[in-house]
């Protein structure tokens, strides 16, 4: 299977994230696994992003803290 990855427009256009948010998140070593494969291109695997997102679930009985 082909990894499919996805800019940080297409984040946010998919999931709603911000890319400003994206940038945060990276530069404080948070959010979705990222790749850089050259100096001005960043990259997110769908399935990283999806992990990440789906690891921050609530129950809504007693929610993390963040």
């Amino acid at each position: 299977m082909d990894t499919q990855y996805l800019s940080p427009k297409q984040v946010e256009e998919r999931y709603g994230i911000t890319r400003s948010h994206l940038g945060v998140l990276r530069h404080e070593g948070k959010g979705p696994k990222w790749f850089k494969p050259t100096p001005r291109k960043v990259l997110y695997a769908v399935d990283d992003v999806t992990e990440w997102i789906e690891a921050s679930a609530h129950d809504g009985i007693n929610p993390k803290e963040s």
